[in-house]
């Protein structure tokens, strides 16, 4: 590790509180949310791992649900199932699509699957870009919310009308829900009735909820039964992998019931931002649990402000590089709304940013 990241390390440790999330994760905090009681499985069979998996196919509304260490592994198993159940090799997604764009294109590579973008990657996935594919697809997958793009998702009434039209073309319809549920706190609906919508249901426990990594797929019994079959193929079948599903448990029940307050802080951080120089939301309001600020400031001047509110405060807005958009005075940050934020008051939020891109805005007025 280079000095540099060693003493932000150092500096992040010293902060007592912090704006994105749920705080920092390390390592006590995590294992201090494993129960002493905890049941262990052997190879994913029994024990706290089957009690997780019952409790998710219970809150998704599905048959059957199976837990894998991995959301790479997940998708790519639950996509090559449904291809292979439909002699079709296509799937359809929105241009900004995870699975397409962060796993090194694995579906291609060890399922021999097409992926096929649709849409614009500036916006939402529409029922008339749906309408324009005429290739047979294997499955549609969508992703709820839409993270590259602030955390949207489509209207309730869209969602269900592109669902229709996959059902419609003889596909599958797959849910990319590693943050479903700030989804379903955003659509104002149980996590069961959104995965209703869906054959297919991914979720993740490591991202909204803040267990140890992991996840689960939820769908009908003989698809999770081929999808298990998968994860033994793929390595996911660990000796055991008890630790991360005791963690999950243990954070869905502490988490999940704090997802509409998640929401409500969120919109009211847009509402405290708005009118503040430098600083626009996307979206505004919030969609869900999360959103990005758009930030006019450079590079150097944010890291100064945010190593300044480190050591002066002791608060974390996170690290002190964030990425360029196409303007290089123009800085993209992400904000998901946790426990950590919610212990800041919106008109706290809203002096730290002013904090993030002051300097730069009085060189501008200078």
């Amino acid at each position: 590790m280079a000095s540099n990241d060693r003493e932000l390390d150092m500096l992040r440790a010293r902060c007592t509180r912090f704006l994105n999330g749920h705080g920092p994760q390390d390592a006590a905090r995590q294992l201090a949310m494993i129960p002493a009681g905890t049941e262990l499985d052997r190879y994913g069979e029994g024990g706290v791992t089957a009690a997780l998996e019952a409790d998710v196919a219970s809150l998704l509304g599905k048959p059957s649900a199976v837990f894998f260490p991995t959301g790479t592994m997940a998708q790519q198993s639950v996509l090559r199932v449904h291809a292979d159940r439909r002699g079709r090799r296509t799937v359809g997604f929105h241009p900004f699509c995870h699975v397409d764009r962060h796993e090194g294109r694995g579906y291609e590579r060890l399922h021999a699957l097409t992926g096929r973008p649709i849409g614009d990657q500036d916006r939402l996935l529409t029922l008339a870009d749906l309408e324009a594919v005429a290739e047979p697809l294997a499955a549609l997958l969508l992703e709820l919310p839409q993270r590259d793009l602030g955390g949207q998702q489509p209207a309730w009434e869209d969602l269900q009308a592109q669902v229709a039209w996959a059902r419609e073309h003889g596909a599958a319809v797959h849910m990319d829900g590693a943050r479903l549920w700030e989804s379903a706190a955003g659509y104002g609906r149980a996590p069961g009735e959104v995965a209703a919508l869906f054959d297919t249901v991914y979720v993740s426990f490591y991202k909204g909820i803040g267990a140890l990594p992991g996840c689960c797929v939820a769908g009908p019994a003989d698809i999770i039964a081929e999808v298990t079959e998968w994860r033994r193929r793929m390595g996911g079948t660990l000796f055991g992998l008890w630790p991360n599903a005791a963690s999950a448990r243990a954070c869905l029940a502490q988490r999940l019931p704090r997802m509409p307050a998640y929401q409500e802080h969120a919109q009211a951080i847009a509402a405290a931002l708005a009118g503040l120089d430098g600083v626009r939301v996307i979206p505004d309001p919030p969609q869900v649990p999360m959103m990005h600020l758009l930030l006019r400031t450079s590079q150097e001047a944010y890291a100064a402000a945010a190593r300044k509110l480190a050591t002066e405060r002791g608060l974390w807005a996170g690290h002190p590089r964030l990425p360029v958009t196409a303007d290089p005075l123009m800085l993209r940050m992400e904000l998901s709304v946790g426990d950590a934020t919610c212990a800041l008051k919106p008109a706290e939020i809203r002096e730290i940013f002013a904090e993030l891109v002051g300097a730069h805005q009085r060189d501008l007025s200078g």
